[in-house]
């Protein structure tokens, strides 16, 4: 029986990501720097008129586990796809970057989640997600092993919206307390907040996850405040451990009474800022899962999302774990 540092469970979807000027956002109805949930005919459509791209198994948490597996550390991860063409893509790039995938792929229809990113010379990207089979996620998914057998086990807010999923993940985390393990959560998006923000306090307040991921904007939306610092004080009531992202301001982490700041990294070129939030979750994570302070496990967050932000795509094309050690962040 494998033991894993970190289980995350998400939305599998194959990220297609393209160069995009601010007209076209503007002439297809996208908007900027959200997450926009699309149907089929839409992914159609926007995937005949986008320009050339780059395709890759993505998804919030399977960009997470990625970059934990890339830190060095164990990773698994719960996700559905199609028996397709991208399904494929899916299964073999997550598996190639050293994660645990074994998530049965459904057999006929929905096809593989899709999901069409449009960064524009700012560097936002903008994201228009088919669902298709992510959708199809269930409790008869949920791998006990896996989930009882890993440090942490994390899920992206995304995957709150397919109904099913809620059950899984639920289950997930009641094998993970009742084998001593913590859950974190992923707010993941402004949006996804207005839509479920009762019951991601709920999570919080019942003691469901232990470990909160959110930007500025998604606090401030979860506590429905136009000021940070009164969105954190209501989160330390809520919450035992929490890593809110300040894009270039760094990022604040809370425990208890403790509060550590944490400095971005310098950069030399913002060129792409898809999945920064998710490598920073990785290299919190990662030195989470390995008992490191959590000012080192912020600072690992940031080189991360540092790292990430000057490339396309959120995979990272540099060892993160050769980088921590070159910053004095971790031993060789």
């Amino acid at each position: 029986m494998a033991n894993y540092d970190v289980l995350c469970i998400g939305n599998a979807i194959v990220d297609i990501i393209a160069r995009a000027e601010e007209d076209f956002l503007k002439d297809n109805d996208i908007i900027k720097g959200a997450m926009n949930l699309i149907d089929a005919d839409r992914a159609e459509l926007l995937y005949e008129r986008m320009g050339p791209a780059i395709e890759s198994s993505g998804g919030s948490a399977g960009n997470t586990a990625a970059g934990i597996a890339n830190f060095g550390s164990s990773a698994a991860y719960f996700g559905k796809v199609a028996d397709d063409h991208l399904g494929k893509i899916f299964r073999h790039d997550i598996r190639a970057q050293g994660v645990a995938f074994d998530t049965e792929p459904l057999a006929d229809t929905p096809p593989t989640a899709r999901s069409m990113i449009f960064v524009t010379p700012d560097g936002e990207r903008s994201m228009n997600t088919y669902l298709g089979a992510c959708v199809e996620l269930s409790p008869e998914d949920v791998e006990e092993d896996k989930a009882g057998n890993s440090g942490v086990v994390y899920f992206e807010g995304y995957l709150w919206d397919p109904p099913r999923a809620k059950n899984a993940i639920r289950k997930s985390a009641e094998i993970a307390h009742s084998n001593g393990k913590k859950v974190a959560m992923s707010l993941s998006d402004p949006f996804c907040v207005d839509r479920y923000r009762e019951e991601f306090l709920e999570l919080m307040r019942s003691g469901t996850v232990d470990i909160i991921f959110a930007n500025g904007e998604e606090l401030k939306s979860l506590y429905q405040t136009a000021d940070f610092e009164t969105a954190l004080t209501a989160l330390r009531d809520d919450c035992d451990l929490a890593a809110i992202t300040k894009g270039a301001d760094g990022s604040v982490i809370i425990s208890g009474d403790d509060t550590y700041d944490i400095q971005a990294i310098e950069i030399n070129e913002l060129v792409d800022t898809t999945g920064a939030g998710d490598l920073y979750a990785a290299g919190f994570l990662h030195g989470y899962s390995q008992n490191l302070d959590l000012d080192i496990c912020g600072n690992l967050g940031s080189l991360a999302a540092g790292i990430i932000i000057q490339q396309i795509g959120p995979r990272p094309q540099v060892s993160l774990k050769q980088a921590g050690i070159d910053a004095g962040l971790l031993k060789a």
